[in-house]
This record gives structure tokens, C-alpha cells and sequence, in this order.
């Protein structure tokens, strides 16, 4: 795909709505609406790289209530005609078809490569890639398993909703200040992973979430790792004018 005159490619990871407390995570949703509208102006793409939610799940005819700003205007936006892809994250990693049935967004749940202007690009959010983090590798089979998801179905939504959004607050808030600190190339485990991915393909670049510090680092020859930071502490973005990529921060 080649980009038209003048537009440019959004990407945006890691808003966690619903967190810590609806009250408090809705001044962040206006905030990231804002931003929407912002870029909705000259997109020819917008990528969502996950963990737009703090928690979803979709059961067969319910989904989590709230979020209505957000939603309605990935709507508005996508119903304009500017493409959204969007890739769950580990807190969205229950999302199922209703992205793509209510707003026509493809949803994703590995790391997929595009080609805009002749540049490449894997992306993805970023969870479970590369060396290390074993436990959570661990637990995310058994999130996925689609055994437990049947037996989670049959919890009543005011209680496995309820459940499972405490527990989600509380593992990415109290761990939270791990996700700030640059670990150094040899501990970031994107990293590793982008350099073992480079052992078999080239990408310009390497495009993920996750790890909510943001980051562009050159991992080899005309090959970079751009990690998107959060809409938590930074409210950065990342954008692609044809040319090249930067992380940027939202002011507003």
C-alpha cells in the first residue's frame, strides 16, 4: 500500500480504560478521543496495538459495559472510511468478533506484517515474544485455553466481569512501575525478539506495545524497534509520515 499525499499512519497501544477506576480512567478516554480527532484528520491508517481495555470479554450477547466515547468513535471514524486494525493485548485477549461485526475493525491476535511505501513493518502488541517472561507464557495458554473460556462464560457477568477487572487492576498498576524503566538490550525481551526475527527476515520496522515505556531503538541495519509507551503516564503515539516513523507525545 502506497500512502496518499499527505497522510500519514497512527499507531496507539496500551490505554487500559477501566482502570484504575472507571471515574478516573474516563478523563483518559477524552483525553484519547481528542487525540482521534485529531489524527482522523489527515490518517490514511490507524493501528490499535492492544490493551485498549483494562479488561474485556465478550460473552455471546454481552459485552463490558462502558467505554461508549471511545467506541462510538472508533465508529465514526472507521464509518468515514479511514481503516483501524486492531491487535488484542493481553488484558483485551478474550475480544472475539465484535470489533469486526459492530465497527468493521479486523481483529488481530499475532504479530502481522504490512508494507506502506515500500517500507516494512511487523506488528503487533508484544506480549509473550522473545526470551523470558515464562510465567506469564504460561498463563496466557491457560487464558486461552478454550476450556477455561466455556467454563468463565458460565459465570454470571456481574461477577466474572467484576472479578476479573480487580484482578486486572491490580496486576498492571501495582506492577506498573516495572514497565518504566529501560532494562537495557540484553533484558528487553522485544528486543531479542526483533533481532532473532532479523536472523530469517528484514523489517524497517518493528512496531509493539506492551511494555508501556516508549522507545525507538535500532536493532540492525535499517531496522528499528519502536515501542509505543501508554496512555497511562505518557500519552504517546507513533506515527509514520511515508518516510519515517517517531514516537510523539499528545498535547492537548
Amino acid at each position: 500500500m502506497n500512502l496518499t499525499s499527505n497522510k500519514k499512519i497512527y499507531f496507539a497501544s496500551d490505554q487500559h480504560f477501566g482502570a484504575p477506576t472507571p471515574e478516573k480512567s474516563k478523563l483518559r478516554e477524552q483525553k484519547f478521543v481528542q487525540w482521534l480527532d485529531v489524527v482522523k484528520q489527515d490518517a490514511e491508517v490507524i493501528f490499535l496495538l492492544g490493551d485498549l481495555f483494562d479488561f474485556w470479554f465478550e460473552y455471546k450477547t454481552v459485552v463490558p459495559k462502558g467505554f461508549v466515547r471511545v467506541l462510538g468513535k472508533l465508529a465514526e471514524i472507521r464509518d468515514s472510511g479511514i481503516p483501524i486494525h486492531f491487535f488484542v493485548g493481553n488484558h483485551d485477549l478474550w475480544m472475539e468478533d465484535y470489533f469486526e461485526k459492530e465497527l468493521n475493525i479486523p481483529v488481530y491476535h499475532e504479530p502481522k506484517e504490512f508494507t506502506f511505501n515500500n517500507t516494512t513493518f511487523l506488528i503487533g502488541h508484544g506480549d509473550g515474544l522473545g526470551p523470558g517472561d515464562f510465567g506469564y507464557k504460561r498463563m496466557k495458554k491457560v487464558f486461552t485455553n478454550p476450556l477455561c473460556k466455556w467454563l468463565f462464560r458460565w459465570l454470571h457477568p456481574d461477577i466474572g466481569v467484576g472479578l476479573a477487572t480487580y484482578l486486572s487492576v491490580k496486576n498492571k498498576l501495582i506492577s506498573g512501575d516495572e514497565d518504566v524503566v529501560y532494562l537495557g538490550e540484553e533484558n528487553e525481551w522485544l528486543v531479542q525478539y526483533c533481532k532473532e526475527v532479523l536472523k530469517t527476515k528484514h523489517f524497517n520496522y518493528f512496531v509493539f506495545g506492551h511494555r508501556h515505556l516508549p522507545m525507538t531503538l535500532e536493532v540492525g541495519e535499517n531496522a528499528t524497534y519502536v515501542n509505543l509507551g501508554d496512555w497511562i503516564s505518557y500519552f504517546t503515539y507513533g506515527v509514520f509520515d511515508g518516510e519515517k516513523m517517531v514516537v510523539e507525545k499528545f498535547e492537548n
